[in-house]
């Protein structure tokens, strides 16, 4: 199966070259194959970087990996970014991709600030894992999980890891509405554009997102 350099190389969001990164991929990258080093990698994010929605997105240092892990915290594009650039500084083709999602569990505060419980441009990793494309969701960390009793997403390589249907005790968690695609490199503009035409009071919170707390 032929691959795209573009999934292999670093980009603006996706920089696998930045040495931070690099060398926290090289750390977390256990194993022989490629579907061993990738499901490593996903712990690695999905556990070690908090998720945290209450960003200022009109910055794009909110999307690109290097800012997320310097952080030590992101949301779910910024972690997703994080990912994709971990697998290629070790040589595994990634990209990212998207959906709109309803989250049917979204704290009274964050559906307060967004207006909807309908969340665009929900991000997650691509692997190209033994000639297939997989999806690895490493948005909230397992320490979430438990406080807002949501099942943590495991992920094995072989299949999809995506967002429950329903959560620990049987409610309904997380709906898929619309797929947006997978890219190369985070379409920034595009979910800039979209959050100010569709999440307003969410976007304008800029440098007051900060004083916001979540799990």
């Amino acid at each position: 199966m032929s691959v795209d350099k573009a999934y292999l190389e670093p980009a603006s969001y996706i920089d696998s070259a930045d040495p931070e990164v690099a060398r926290f991929a090289h750390e977390h990258a256990q194993g022989a194959s490629d579907l061993e080093k990738a499901v490593s990698l996903y712990y690695a994010v999905r556990d070690g970087i908090r998720y945290n929605p209450f960003l200022d997105f009109s910055k794009s240092s909110a999307f690109r990996a290097s800012e997320v892990l310097a952080k030590g915290e992101g949301f779910c594009v910024g972690k997703a970014a994080l990912l994709a650039a971990c697998a290629r500084a070790e040589g595994i083709p990634a990209r990212v991709g998207f959906a709109d999602v309803k989250n049917h569990l979204t704290t009274p505060r964050l559906r307060e600030k967004m207006g909807t419980d309908l969340f665009v441009y929900h991000g997650y990793t691509e692997f190209l894992l033994d000639g297939k494309w997989v999806k690895a969701t490493p948005a909230f960390n397992q320490s979430l999980c438990e406080r807002f009793r949501v099942k943590p997403l495991e992920f094995d390589g072989r299949e999809d890891s995506v967002f429950h249907e329903f959560d620990a005790d049987d409610r309904r968690h997380m709906e898929y509405l619309r797929d947006r695609g997978t890219f190369a490199d985070v379409p920034v503009e595009q979910i800039q554009q979209a959050f100010r035409e569709l999440h307003p009071q969410f976007y304008d919170l800029k440098e007051d997102a900060a004083k916001e707390s979540f799990g």
